[in-house]
């Protein structure tokens, strides 16, 4: 298991900062994904403008929990994921993760499972804010 990094940041996201903290000479494929803030939501009707991310005060130790759950089902894989909060402006990267393999199937995998697991189970939550100035709360 391994998991190179794990963080709630409200600086913006480095796409090659993850791909470095995994990558190593023995890695053959390194598999990435950003989850980008965008105009629209499915749920709401208006133009989404902005996003403000809040996360509970022990979402970090869940973060680090998660990731490296998801390495320990994944041997040979190197993991990095990093969450915002904050306020996003629509095209910000709101999380990035990455994961570092031998083979492409297994990174591919690895990195899948993490963002899911990110997704189903860290305790953070977003407020859509629209065009019109309303807003809408997301995971509460």
């Amino acid at each position: 298991m391994t998991v190179a990094l794990a963080a709630l940041t409200d600086a913006p996201l480095d796409v090659l900062a993850h791909h470095t903290a995994v990558a190593g000479t023995a890695d053959g494929a390194v598999a990435s994904f950003v989850g980008l803030v965008r105009d629209h939501d499915p749920s709401v009707v208006g133009t989404v403008v902005a996003l403000d991310y809040s996360a509970h005060p022990d979402a970090a130790d869940v973060l680090s929990a998660i990731a490296a759950r998801v390495a320990d089902a994944h041997p040979g894989t190197t993991l990095a994921v990093t969450h915002r909060v904050g306020h996003l402006a629509v095209g910000e990267a709101a999380i990035v993760a990455a994961a570092a393999s031998a083979h492409r199937a297994e990174a591919f995998e690895a990195c899948r499972a993490l963002v899911e697991a990110v997704k189903a189970e860290l305790p953070i939550w977003k407020r859509e804010i629209l065009a019109d100035g309303s807003h809408t709360w997301v995971g509460l």
